[in-house]
């Protein structure tokens, strides 16, 4: 592995050398040595490059942090010196001229800082029991196993301000439940997973949101005459987030029906097997006495997650209508200072999360801290890819980027289809790489510009082109989430896998038809509203009918009786 990156990164400069001075004649020789001083001509096809150089590395290796690294070294050599020297130079000039700079700017800082204080404070109210104390009262009323599936999907409403918050607290949390009623630890797996990321990203609040809005910001950066707010934006791309509404109907239709098809009936019908073959037992479902976990887990009263949670939602809605002006709601959010109301959120959120914890007695002011700090280090992977991406960003301004993809797809790509095209795009990386934010940093700071770029170059009405914009903002965002659902290597996929304790190889096997499923309408949905014109109130009541049919045409409920040796008996006495 170390002699691969190795020949991967000494061929990508070698490359690089070999083009700009191999080949070149006299003239070209001296016009090189000019460029060398100044890097690269902007808006050139070098330009693709570093973003590329990302996408290609994640792809190879599966490792986002690596790729977006050797994204900007490649970038900061094409902005520098081109020459063999600037090889070496550009490595450092990666992270002082980019890397550092990218931390220093001041709306990046306060994503950083949202993050960190909402990570603190999911740390709290887990450590101090509040979260586990709203679902044990919640799960007193669950005694089905349709119930026990509604009840899981609906936590995952409830824990909304983080997919990985999500993925770890619901699954812990309801693994004892379910095991009870006899669920698959696939189909928990599955209920987790798939209420994680599409919940988090139309949340109103959450740290998916602090790093989208940190995305858009960035994004329109590049686009003159663009004034809309990074908020507003995200607001109105909601409607276009297809994958992420119909996977979360698509869960409580799967839940309510007790139905299951496919991969996932499959698992289901081998737990009733295991009734009565102890091989087929694989997580001991059938014992007398379902074990908990050896850990001492701590339950206090709901107040104690809730009123926090509440402060959260309330303190950042409110620091929008502070900072906002304006005669509507629309108008008072477009003008917000979101980053300020998301600031004064996540800080007041965990000073209550933090008075309560103490003045309740619920954890020692040590236990308490070492909470905090563990719910803020769970961020820290996410924000070294916001980081870099954000390096990244940067880079692809100063070399033209988004004036290179203008020049060769402006007068050739119908802006109509530029969603659906980004949707299987950001789908294909995010599979790929398995990080959601990782090709979210990649692709948002290329697809917005063009997007704008395109609309006004095709001489569309402004409103047109915004609602380009819009829709592939949404669809960076949600093919991100689809190719996350679909990939084994993917965060939130391991961790539904850890959380329920589900072997990892059946959780993707049995997730991944439900989620082609969704991503295929939802292909479909984005082609009808942008090119054929359908809509949305017409997309969204067809979608459901889809899903609908689907999983009464293919999902079965199986009796756990026909799988004892007596109802086997009966069936081949029925079929003989």
């Amino acid at each position: 592995m170390k002699r691969k990156v190795l020949f991967v990164i000494a061929g990508l400069f070698s490359v690089l050398l070999l083009m700009n001075f191999g080949y070149a004649s006299p003239d070209a020789a001296q016009a090189a040595e000019e460029t060398a001083k100044t890097g690269i001509e902007s808006g050139s096809w070098f330009s693709i490059l570093p973003p590329l150089v990302a996408i290609g590395i994640a792809l190879i290796f599966r490792q986002v942090l690596f790729a977006l690294f050797l994204g900007i070294w490649c970038g900061a050599f094409l902005a520098g010196d081109l020459s063999f020297g600037g090889v070496f130079s550009s490595f450092f000039t990666a992270l002082h001229g980019y890397i550092v700079p990218a931390t220093a700017d001041e709306s990046h800082m306060s994503i950083i800082i949202f993050t960190i204080l909402i990570g603190g404070m999911v740390g709290i109210i887990t450590d101090n029991g509040g979260t586990r104390g709203v679902i044990q009262r919640i799960t007193k009323y669950v005694r089905t196993k349709v119930r026990g599936q509604l009840m899981t999907s609906l936590m995952g409403f409830v824990v909304f301000f983080d997919d990985y918050a999500n993925t770890m607290v619901v699954g812990s949390t309801m693994r004892p439940l379910t095991d009870k009623l006899r669920i698959s630890r696939a189909k928990l797996a599955y209920l987790v997973d798939a209420t994680a990321a599409p919940v988090a990203t139309i949340a109103l609040v959450s740290t998916w949101i602090g790093a989208m809005v940190g995305f858009i910001a960035d994004a329109s950066d590049k686009m003159p005459n663009f004034t809309e707010s990074a908020y507003a934006v995200f607001l109105n791309s909601l409607p276009y987030n297809f994958y992420a509404f119909f996977t979360l109907l698509f869960v409580i239709l799967i839940a309510w029906s007790g139905r299951d098809f496919a991969t996932m009936l499959t698992s289901r019908i081998n737990l009733y097997k295991a009734k009565h073959n102890p091989e087929l037992d694989t997580y001991n479902l059938w014992k007398d006495k379902i074990e908990d976990d050896k850990k001492t887990k701590k339950v206090s009263h709901w107040s104690n997650a809730v009123i926090p949670i509440i402060t959260l939602v309330v303190g950042t809605v409110g620091g929008l209508f502070i900072t906002g002006e304006g005669s509507s709601v629309q108008a008072i959010i477009e003008s917000a200072d979101s980053y300020k109301a998301l600031l004064w959120g996540s800080l007041i959120s965990i000073t209550v999360a933090i008075i309560m914890t103490l003045s309740r007695k619920l954890l020692e002011v040590d236990e308490m801290l070492e909470g905090m700090m563990e719910g803020m280090h769970t961020m820290f992977d996410g924000l070294l890819i916001l980081v870099l991406a954000w390096a990244l960003s940067a880079l692809t301004v100063e070399l033209g980027t988004a004036d290179y993809l203008m020049s060769v797809f402006g007068e050739t790509l119908n802006p109509y289809w530029l969603p659906a095209i980004v949707f299987i795009l950001s789908a294909l990386t995010a599979f790929a790489t398995g990080s959601s934010w990782g090709t979210m940093g990649i692709l948002m700071p290329l697809v917005v510009p063009l997007a704008w770029e395109i609309g006004n170059n095709t001489g569309l009405d402004y409103a047109i082109t915004a609602e380009i914009i819009y829709a592939s903002v949404s669809s960076v965002l949600a093919g991100s989430v689809w190719g996350d659902h679909c990939s084994p290597i993917s965060d939130t996929t391991i961790l539904s896998s850890i959380a329920t304790q589900c072997d990892h190889v059946e959780h993707v096997n049995t997730q991944l038809p439900y989620a082609m499923i969704v991503g295929g309408i939802s292909i479909v949905s984005l082609i009808a509203i942008m090119v054929l014109g359908v809509p949305a109130w017409v997309i969204y009541p067809a979608g459901i009918a889809i899903i609908v049919a689907i999983i009464f045409q293919f999902g079965k409920t199986p009796d756990p009786a026909e799988y004892t040796p007596e109802g086997k008996e009966a069936v081949n006495t029925t079929l003989d």
